[in-house]
């Protein structure tokens, strides 16, 4: 298992998504792509939500073999977005809630999406087996 803790700051996608891709050779392109998308939307939403108004750390570990297990961790306000009921695509933007796509989009690129609270952690694991 391989680490990166970098300041949960969108400045800092660029070199969260290197690090996964780094941590990941030779996966076919498209599942390279699925994968680092779902990193991307997750951690997006805890550089702009978990400490707000202030800023903390995010733990990205990244697991790789038979599947890529990704794991995100911040100590920011406890949130589970998987108890977020997921958006209906089906309605207009403009009568759609604002937010919950890219978590949705996340569940829907990855094969497993967990989260767990361990003490004052959120814990967000998402999953691609490889075939």
């Amino acid at each position: 298992m391989s680490e990166l803790k970098v300041d949960a700051e969108t400045e800092n996608l660029g070199e969260v998504l290197e690090f996964i891709a780094s941590e990941t050779p030779g996966l076919p392109e498209k599942t390279r792509q699925n994968i680092l998308i779902a990193a991307e939307e997750i951690f997006v939403n805890i550089a702009q939500y978990a400490y707000r108004p202030g800023t903390g750390k995010t733990i990205v570990r990244v697991t790789s073999g038979g599947d890529v297990t990704i794991e995100f961790e911040d100590c920011g306000a406890p949130y589970d977005p998987l108890q977020k009921a997921d958006p209906d695509i089906t309605l207009s933007t403009e009568e759609r809630d604002i937010g919950g796509l890219g978590i949705f989009m996340a569940k829907s690129l990855m094969d497993n999406i967990s989260y767990r609270r361990e003490g004052n952690k959120n814990i967000l694991t998402i999953k691609k087996e490889i075939s």
